[in-house]
């Protein structure tokens, strides 16, 4: 079985993961406007009707833009947890509300099936009304994907160390960050374990704990003035080549555009 997956966004400007067969998709939050939405899919040439369903990490306002809309003007049931969903009720950035008939609630640590996908929601540290990420299974490969989270549960490692795919966060470096123009309460909301996850933070578990199985691995989230993907990778590879791993080789590094659609990677 072929399948797809392509980052639409993945910033603090909108996040947004396409992934899919030949026959349907899903996506992983719809954090980005409508029409970038369409405008990639049509560009890409993948069907918006191919669509089924959309599974949300969190109720901040990059993760869940479009969610009314694709419920519905489009008929896309939206998958969160019960807290999840409370929050994109209230979200102001949320304007289409969500009737019943296109909610749906998932459970932590308990598996669905969606067509051919087994898609299980697990806990993360991040400062959200609540905060998942998910472990996709499809045809005996495995997706894990971890957008905003401050540091590296044992949950979180469980599900990373089963990925063949990983979509990472690599938000900010630290010195950027201490450096940079944000004001003080934004550093320390940023650096918290409930935050987000630095380069060296992400690039030192990855390489101590190298998934057995890791081919891809997708650095997400970066931020716009606290961090360059240039920079991210290189903290990836050095980290990776004092474990004798080689970025490129043994493992594809990528790091995803903030504003811009990725390549469709075929597994």
């Amino acid at each position: 079985m072929k399948i797809q997956f392509m980052s639409l966004g993945s910033g603090s400007s909108g996040n947004c993961y396409y992934l899919g067969t030949e026959q349907y998709s899903i996506l992983i939050d719809a954090g980005i406007g409508i029409r970038s939405i369409k405008k990639i899919l049509k560009e890409k040439d993948l069907p918006l009707e191919r669509i089924k369903a959309v599974f949300i990490t969190h109720d901040h306002a990059d993760h869940i833009k479009a969610v009314g809309h694709l419920g519905e003007k489009h008929g896309i049931p939206i998958y969160a947890t019960r807290i999840i969903h409370e929050g994109i009720r209230r979200s102001y950035c949320v304007t289409e509300k969500l009737s019943e008939a296109h909610i749906r609630y998932i459970e932590k640590e308990t598996p669905l099936t969606f067509e051919d996908f087994r898609i299980t929601c697990f806990e993360v540290p991040h400062d959200g009304s609540d905060n998942v990420g998910y472990s996709i299974t499809i045809d005996g490969k495995n997706l894990a994907f971890l957008t905003d989270i401050g540091h590296i549960t044992s949950t979180a490692a469980d599900y990373i160390a089963r990925a063949n795919y990983l979509i990472l966060e690599a938000n900010y470096d630290e010195t950027m960050l201490m450096m940079g123009p944000y004001p003080q309460h934004l550093k320390a909301r940023i650096a918290s374990p409930n935050g987000h996850l630095s380069n060296r933070e992400m690039a030192e578990f990855i390489s101590e704990h190298f998934p057995e199985k890791l081919e891809y691995l997708f650095l997400c989230h970066l931020s716009k003035d606290n961090n360059h993907p240039e920079l991210a990778y290189k903290t990836v590879e050095i980290a990776l080549q004092q474990r004798n791993i080689a970025a490129g080789k043994d493992v594809q590094v990528i790091p995803l555009k903030r504003t811009l659609p990725s390549d469709i990677y075929e597994f």
